[in-house]
């Protein structure tokens, strides 16, 4: 086994996060006992901070005291194995779905470091309490992607810290080619955000591109 990044392991070609929560799953994920201490296996059809990181991800700014805001927690299903590398940080998991929220708010009552916030990531100021994260990760099926993730950085993220954005061509416009639209999406961010590092989650997830970037 070795440690790719903080608390992110590798093993046979599978990638594993410690369970925070011994004996429990949270979708379904095979559990492995190694040495006595329980792992989670990651699976990267499921995640696409997964899927980048099988892809070969050379640049995670995630650390184990990172703390993040996260917009699109959906159910939980990265934000749990995030909560497994953020043994001394912690995560505000930001999601505009009802039912979705029902999912997420189960599982923090066992993880006590994702704090679940029902809102619309378009609208940032509805949770300015929040306040300053060293990383702000977007999954978002929105034909705004770029412009959220822009309004929640100048909102909340320090200067130098990270972005995170898969972005979804298919969600921004049918119409055109995903290269196109990927190009579209990184000249907007340009601006105000330098790209650190992008890679192809093909595969795993179709006309879907990951960045990395750093606040300027």
């Amino acid at each position: 086994m070795k440690e790719i990044f903080d608390n992110v392991f590798e093993q046979d070609g599978r990638i594993l996060t410690k369970n925070a929560v011994r004996g429990s799953k949270v979708y379904g994920e095979n559990l492995i006992v190694v040495k006595g201490v329980e792992y989670r296996a990651w699976n990267p059809n499921r995640s696409k901070l997964c899927a980048a990181i099988k892809k070969g991800l050379k640049n995670n700014p995630i650390k184990h005291n990172s703390t993040i805001l996260y917009l699109g927690a959906s159910t939980g299903t990265t934000p749990s194995h995030l909560s497994d590398i953020l043994t001394k940080g912690g995560l505000y998991g930001i999601e505009i779905s009802a039912h979705s929220m029902k999912n997420l708010l189960r599982l923090c009552e066992k993880r006590e470091n994702i704090i679940p916030i029902l809102a619309d990531a378009r609208q940032p100021h509805n949770y300015e309490e929040v306040g300053q994260v060293d990383i702000v990760y977007e999954d978002v099926a929105s034909p705004e992607q770029a412009d959220i993730l822009l309004k929640n950085s100048r909102m909340f993220l320090k200067k130098g810290g990270y972005a995170m954005i898969a972005i979804k061509s298919q969600s921004i416009d049918v119409t055109q080619k995903p290269e196109e639209t990927y190009r579209q999406v990184k000249d907007e961010l340009s601006g105000e955000l330098e790209l650190v590092e992008e890679i192809s989650l093909e595969p795993y997830e179709k006309d879907h591109l990951f960045l990395v970037l750093k606040k300027k």
